[in-house]
């Protein structure tokens, strides 16, 4: 064979393979394209689903937001109507615990007054106490110890003790006022001397019944008291004690 047909050989064959070379590149960037076109608009969709799946997404929450606050409204708006009716109820169970309390007042009044009818008055006296106070002072507890040093020799007695205010103030607070004033003289009396309580009838009447006139300090302030009447229902006692003594 002689060198020109090699060398035609090698260069047929050189085109050949150069040929197959371009025709897979060519056919290589035909498939990208292709497999481009077909999957860009796949590519797209994914992603307006995607932006739509946010977008719907964030609706829910802010739907399930204005849910959460509409409920909390309720919420607060019932509470708050339970809590109107809840003072309403104590209210009227205030104002139904106030009257039966005036009617107890007036049964009470009315048994002690019916069971001294059976007692005699020996002496009585009267502590004063100073502008809404319930605390005794000195002069006092000077008073109630000699109240206290005359019942050695008094047989059947009680001891029936009203309390008092002047009538600045509101008549059921008035009320409670009186009876701790009551109580600061039967604690006295009872832890000091060992009187036994049933030796004790004491009422609270506030403002009621005042000794002395409200228009003036001097009378308000008498009428800041507690009475202590000493009473017995011995005969004996009743004619060799005398006459009632005087107040403060």
């Amino acid at each position: 064979m002689s060198v020109d047909s090699v060398a035609s050989r090698f260069n047929l064959g050189t085109v050949l393979v150069a040929s197959a070379v371009a025709l897979a590149l060519t056919t290589g960037c035909s498939t990208k394209n292709y497999v481009r076109t077909q999957t860009q608009p796949l590519v797209q969709q994914t992603n307006e689903l995607d932006t739509k799946t946010a977008q719907d997404h964030r609706d829910i929450m802010d739907t399930d937001q204005r849910a959460q606050a509409g409920i909390s409204k309720a919420s607060d708006a019932a509470s708050t109507a339970d809590q109107h009716a809840m003072v309403a109820g104590q209210s009227a169970d205030t104002a139904q615990q106030s009257a039966q309390e005036a009617v107890n007042r007036v049964d009470t009044l009315v048994g002690v007054v019916a069971n001294l009818d059976n007692y005699k008055q020996l002496s009585d006296v009267s502590v004063t106490f100073g502008f809404d106070k319930s605390v005794l002072t000195d002069d006092d507890k000077a008073q109630l110890d000699q109240v206290a040093a005359s019942l050695t020799s008094t047989r059947g007695y009680i001891l029936a003790l009203t309390g008092g205010t002047d009538s600045v103030g509101d008549a059921e607070y008035n009320y409670k006022l009186s009876n701790r004033r009551a109580d600061a003289v039967v604690n006295y009396l009872s832890i000091k001397y060992n009187i036994p309580p049933h030796k004790f009838y004491l009422i609270g009447i506030g403002k009621d019944n005042p000794v002395a006139d409200n228009d003036t300090r001097a009378g308000r302030k008498e009428n800041r008291r507690v009475e202590i009447k000493l009473m017995s229902n011995m005969a004996k006692n009743a004619s060799t004690q005398g006459a009632p003594s005087g107040g403060q």
